[in-house]
């Protein structure tokens, strides 16, 4: 079966009556980190074909493009198309990010840092590079945890760089979970690149049906809406005196995250990057 790559469709309306629609587009998706833009089309109704460095990010960025241009005639679409790669060869150019002790890394620009860890992902089919917000966000959190021996759980992991990087910083054991098969292979190669070997243990799991064993942190970097679907399976997972880490949040729904989450879990620190947040809640 061909593995495919998730992208957005977007079709623009004929530029006749606005022939700056595009480049407004262009400007949003260019907070969205965009991986490749593919044009084609004709210049008096383009279309595009967008990849997104972090697919999960996907569902927030239809949204967002929603709200800003639907009414200028944008039309916003995801698609699955055959992967021909396209991460590869269109994330090529992408370099280290720095998030404080935290470096992340393609293999072509993994020259270890002076000081601090180093978590090495290949881009492959583009789940998660640390270029997004969302990402900086976690990694931030994550610093600001005494994760030494502790059991973490990272839920939606993708390429794995949250799982990594909690390895890196001293957690004993890491549960990497994600129902996307294709998410998990990718993640696969990232923990034999950074040899975590058996410390990190990759997991097909769908939060709405199976059950996972409580741990000392759990991180989610998944969306406002799945956070607040699942808020009790994701609650439940967090062991006494444990620690719960989530991103993915756009600025108009943390407020229903926050409550959907707290209870028997508080919150005591909260960041925010662009219009992306990330909460921690401590048991």
């Amino acid at each position: 079966m061909a593995r495919t790559v998730p992208c957005l469709d977007l079709r623009f309306p004929p530029l006749t009556g606005d022939p700056g629609l595009p480049d407004r587009v262009a400007a949003a998706l260019d907070d969205l980190a965009p991986a490749a833009i593919h044009e084609s089309g004709d210049e008096a109704a383009p279309v595009w074909r967008v990849f997104l460095a972090d697919t999960s990010a996907l569902g927030a960025a239809i949204a967002a493009l929603d709200r800003e241009f639907a009414s200028a005639g944008l039309t916003i679409v995801q698609a699955d198309v055959d992967d021909e790669d396209w991460a590869a060869r269109s994330q090529a150019h992408l370099t280290r990010v720095e998030v404080g002790q935290i470096t992340v890394a393609p293999p072509w620009d993994a020259t270890p840092p002076a000081a601090g860890v180093m978590v090495v992902v290949l881009p492959s089919t583009g789940f998660g590079t640390g270029h997004h917000q969302t990402t900086r966000l976690c990694l931030r959190l994550l610093q600001a945890i005494p994760l030494t021996g502790r059991r973490v759980i990272d839920l939606g992991t993708g390429s794995g760089v949250l799982a990594l990087a909690a390895w890196r910083l001293g957690a004993a054991r890491v549960d990497a979970v994600d129902y996307d098969a294709d998410a998990l292979a990718n993640a696969r190669e990232n923990l034999d690149l950074n040899g975590a070997g058996e410390a990190i243990v990759l997991r097909q799991a769908d939060l709405a049906v199976d059950r996972l064993v409580p741990a000392d942190v759990v991180v989610g970097n998944l969306t406002g809406a799945l956070l607040v679907a699942q808020a009790p399976v994701i609650v439940s997972l967090v062991g006494p005196g444990g620690t719960l880490v989530v991103s993915g949040i756009l600025a108009e729904e943390v407020d229903g995250v926050r409550a959907a989450l707290s209870g028997t879990l508080a919150v005591v620190d909260e960041r925010a990057e662009d219009e992306w947040r990330a909460i921690r809640f401590e048991r």
